[in-house]
């Protein structure tokens, strides 16, 4: 088949701002809604990025309650108080048929499929911040995977080496046969380091080009 002609075997997906839409545009009208600087949620999240409440949350090692009053804590510190429990509902995306569909067009060509995503188990899916009664519909989306890594379950998050090095011994493939997207450029240099083709996804047609390039695939 074309992929395998390509020399690739496996392509392996992040979930939200991949195959969802962004959390970061729901980031930005919580930002102007409440006057709070442009990239406020984000500054947090990147300040102790690997001690911080919003890893300790991805790794389950608190509880959303806990995640509330240190994220409080944290954002306060930074200079304007945000409850985390405010944060948590901002992640829900809305799945994107155009992914979805390039998720079964890879299938139908050979490929392996595989998702790693890092998540908190609170709320329903892979964001596990979505609205409830979505469920089905994300499980319909999680059942096209062959392996699916979430950071709640795997105690390891993203951008930590580990977590992608557990999703190539499940797929059994070495790195250079596989193709990694994520929305974060922090999460694809790991992929890139191991030996994987990393692509950063900043929109659909962008990615999907990209990636339909690589594997000789109209997607």
């Amino acid at each position: 088949m074309a992929a395998a002609m390509q020399g690739y075997r496996a392509v392996i997906w992040d979930f939200g701002g991949v195959i969802t839409s962004s959390p970061f545009a729901a980031f930005a009208r919580f930002e102007a809604a409440h006057g709070l600087p442009d990239g406020f949620i984000r500054r947090v999240n990147a300040t102790d990025p690997d001690g911080n409440a919003w890893a300790r949350l991805e790794r389950s090692e608190i509880d959303s309650a806990a995640f509330d009053a240190l994220f409080a804590a944290e954002s306060r510190a930074l200079g304007h108080e945000v409850r985390g429990a405010a944060v948590l509902p901002l992640l829900a995306g809305d799945i994107r048929p155009r992914m979805v569909a390039a998720l079964d067009r890879c299938r139908e060509a050979g490929l392996r499929l595989g998702c790693i995503t890092n998540n908190a188990r609170v709320g329903e899916g892979p964001g596990m911040a979505g609205e409830p009664g979505r469920a089905a519909e994300m499980a319909a989306v999680l059942a096209r995977f062959d392996h699916v890594i979430e950071s709640s379950k795997a105690g390891v998050r993203k951008p930590d080496p580990g977590i992608y090095t557990m999703m190539l011994e499940r797929l059994g493939l070495p790195a250079a046969a596989c193709i990694y997207l994520d929305d974060l450029g922090i999460n694809c240099k790991p992929a890139a380091g191991l030996g994987m083709t990393a692509i950063k996804v900043r929109d659909e047609a962008q990615a999907l080009g990209e990636l339909g390039r690589l594997l000789g695939l109209d997607l």
